[in-house]
Order: C-alpha cells, then sequence, then structure tokens
C-alpha cells in the first residue's frame, strides 16, 4: 500500500515538474552563440576555469533577481536549488569563495559587453513603442543617478559630515537612454564626484539625433559643435546665464497663466581656447500648472513648435523613471563586493535584469506594472509555471501547471 502510494506521489511530482523553472525562463532569453563570443574575445574564462563567466552570470543574476542581501545568500540559496541547478546549465552551486574572487578579478569590461549585445539583439522588439504628440523618430535623454556608499570604495560625493562622521563613498551611472524605450543605450559608471557634464564628451550620436537633458549639462562651446554636426537638444537655461534677445517670436505672458508663455531667438557667449565666440538659440518660457516658477528652454531647435519643444523636455522623465525602476526594484541597497570591480559588474547585471524583465513584460503584452511583474518573478523564481502565461492570467497559468503544455526548451537562445 506504501509503495503504492510512493509511486502515484513519484508519478504527480513529474507531472508537474515538466517544463522549466521561470528563472531558467528568463536565461533562456539570453544568446548563447553571442555570449560565447564575447567570452572568447575578452579571453574572460581564461584564469578562471571553475566559474565561468556564464556560471557568473547566472549566479549574480539569481542574487539580483531574489534580492540577495550579500554573497552567502546567493550561494545558500542556489545550493537549496540544487536538484534544479540542471535547468540553469550548471552542475553544481558556486562556492562563496569562488564567486568572491570572480567578482574581484574578473574584469567588469565582459557583462557591459553582454548587456550591449542584449540591448542590439532585443532592438527591434523594444522600439515599436511611439512618443505621443511628438513628430521626431528618436529621442534620448541624459542624466546621471548616483549610488551612496558608506564606504571609501570610491571616491566620496557631497560635503564632509559634521561631527567627523564618515563621508559616503559612491559610484555615479551616467547614461543616455532611447526615450521611445527606456531603456539605458550608453552608460558610464564613474566615482561620484565626477561631473555630470564630462559625459557628454563620451556619447556619439548619429546626424539628427534628439537629446534632452538638465541645466547641469549646460557647455556651450561642445552645443555650438552639435549644431554644426546636426545634432539637436533641449535643456534648461542657467539661472545665472547671460544672453542677449535678438528676436522675440511672441510673447503671451501678459494673456497667459499656463502653457508656453514666450519664444525668444536669443545669443550666448561662451570661450573657445582665447576667443569669444557667440551661439544663436531659441529660448521658450513654459510654465506648469503643477510647477510654482516657469520653465526656461533653451535649444537649437528652430523648426518645431514651442509646444513641441516643452513636451520634449517632459520626456526627460523617462530617464528618471528607468533610475526608479531599477533602485526600487533590483539589489543596489548591498553589494556583494567591496572593490571597484564588484559593484560594477553588480550594476551591469542589474542592467541586464532590467532589460530581460522589461523584454518578457513587452513580449507577454501584460498591463501589470514593471515593479509587479518583477515582484511575481522574484516569488515565483523556481516555480514550474509558464512565465509569459502566468503574467497574461495568474490564475488561468496556474491551473495549467497541473496539465503542462510546456515543451523542455534548450536553456539558450540562439
Amino acid at each position: 500500500m506504501v509503495s503504492k502510494i510512493t509511486n502515484t506521489m513519484n508519478k504527480d511530482k513529474q507531472k508537474n515538474l515538466i517544463g522549466q523553472p521561470i528563472f531558467a525562463q528568463i536565461l533562456g532569453y539570453l544568446p548563447k552563440k553571442k555570449i560565447e563570443d564575447i567570452v572568447k574575445d575578452l579571453k574572460a574564462d581564461r584564469y578562471y576555469k571553475k566559474i565561468p563567466t556564464v556560471k557568473h552570470l547566472i549566479s549574480i543574476l539569481f542574487g539580483i533577481m531574489s534580492k540577495c542581501g550579500s554573497l552567502r545568500e546567493i550561494c545558500e540559496g542556489m545550493l537549496i536549488c540544487t536538484g534544479k541547478l540542471n535547468h540553469f546549465g550548471l552542475s553544481e552551486p558556486t562556492k562563496r569563495s569562488t564567486l568572491s574572487d570572480a567578482n574581484t578579478n574578473r574584469t567588469s569590461e565582459v557583462f557591459e559587453k553582454i548587456y550591449y549585445m542584449l540591448v542590439s539583439h532585443y532592438h527591434s522588439v523594444l522600439s515599436d513603442s511611439k512618443i505621443i504628440g511628438l513628430s521626431i523618430k528618436q529621442l534620448f535623454a541624459i542624466d546621471s543617478t548616483t549610488i551612496r556608499l558608506f564606504s571609501n570604495i570610491l571616491e566620496g560625493v557631497g560635503r564632509n559630515p559634521k561631527n567627523n562622521g564618515k563621508k559616503k563613498g559612491g559610484v555615479k551611472a551616467h547614461m543616455l537612454i532611447d526615450a521611445k524605450e527606456g531603456i539605458a543605450k550608453f552608460v558610464r559608471i564613474t566615482a561620484a564626484k565626477i561631473h555630470d557634464s564630462t559625459f557628454l564628451n563620451d556619447i556619439d550620436l548619429p546626424k539628427g539625433s534628439y537629446v534632452v537633458f538638465d541645466k547641469a549639462y549646460n557647455k556651450y562651446k561642445l552645443f555650438a559643435e552639435w549644431t554644426l554636426k546636426g545634432l539637436y537638444f533641449v535643456t534648461r537655461m542657467k539661472d545665472n546665464a547671460v544672453y542677449q534677445v535678438i528676436e522675440t517670436i511672441f510673447d503671451h505672458t501678459a494673456t497667459k497663466q499656463t502653457g508656453v508663455l514666450k519664444d525668444e531667438i536669443i545669443e550666448l557667449s561662451y570661450k573657445d581656447k582665447s576667443e569669444y565666440k557667440t551661439i544663436r538659440l531659441r529660448r521658450v518660457t513654459y510654465k506648469d500648472e503643477k510647477i510654482k516658477n516657469p520653465l526656461i528652454f533653451i535649444t537649437n531647435i528652430f523648426n518645431l513648435s514651442a509646444e513641441e519643444i516643452a513636451l520634449i523636455y517632459k520626456n526627460r522623465w523617462q530617464i528618471e523613471l528607468l533610475f526608479k525602476k531599477i533602485k526600487q526594484n533590483f539589489q543596489l541597497k548591498y553589494f556583494y563586493g567591496d572593490t571597484e570591480n564588484a559593484i560594477k559588474i553588480q550594476i551591469w547585471c542589474t542592467l541586464i535584469a532590467h532589460l530581460l524583465i522589461s523584454i518578457i513584460k513587452k513580449t507577454s503584452k501584460t498591463n501589470k506594472a514593471f515593479s509587479t511583474v518583477v515582484t511575481l518573478v522574484r516569488l515565483h523564481l523556481m516555480s514550474y509555471v509558464d512565465l509569459v502565461v502566468f503574467l497574461k492570467n495568474a490564475f488561468q497559468a496556474w491551473k495549467e501547471k497541473d496539465n503542462p503544455k510546456i515543451i523542455q526548451l534548450e536553456l539558450w537562445e540562439t
């Protein structure tokens, strides 16, 4: 009788374990061949036989998606999943000392390259959205976010604390994102004290691109160079800017309380080596009903309406939403290493995790909020249920779990 019950339980268990856990389904979005090419090109596995790059990546992604607070939590969490590791292409769990050494010594560049490869690989999936109200095809946004650390890992940011307190070290992630996709296209990780404007020297955009950023990035000489190259920008004007009004296109400050109040053509001077030069720009004054003081925009775009200039700047908020998503939904409060390299690896893997979840959210066509999708993934990381179906209809997916139609797929996408 006992044997009969045991056999029945084994059959039910086998029935329910057909398919792959959600974490394995997420890893299935990683193109195996392209990752292998990056690893080979950078020789990233040359001195790390015990933990190849793929195993390193999987381990950190596991920690980020399950919100582990330390390497110990990652390794012991994966140890509990020993019977399921074959789904991830792993034969055994990662040892903490091995993972720690890899975080310290394996170059973060390999994870950076993997991220950019994924952005390019899934471009067609992410780029089918439009920016409502804008006639331009592509808009980029630039900003930075600071991740503060109570450590001397990188140079400190901000003022020295009172009462002999310890100054916070930190890293700053400078990003250029596609406003339509909400995905970082170019990222530079620096010490927190590096000024935002230095990032503009690193970006390389095709002619005809439109870029929006805050006034911290004001560099008039660079704006003049961009104008000659056919690059267009919208930013806020600094409060202490000195300029001369050349022409007033319209002035509604006496008749309007909100919306576009004034549209002007101005000239600003800047120093180029030992010579002073001028740049002609457009100055748009806009008053939002939710903000007390008017916003002053400057731009080198002369063929769009003033209302569209204001809307371009409004879309700068997309990059703030990206920072919020990353910081609130993934593990960036606790770091898996106290070296600069380990911190960079975790940031790149966090961006990879965000990208993978964004792709899954897009392909599943779910109306659920990004934070809800991340939470569901974290709670059911090891559940055997079709992730895409689950995001569309959780109850239906769980019902199908007992009568699975999921076919055992290869772990990696080719």
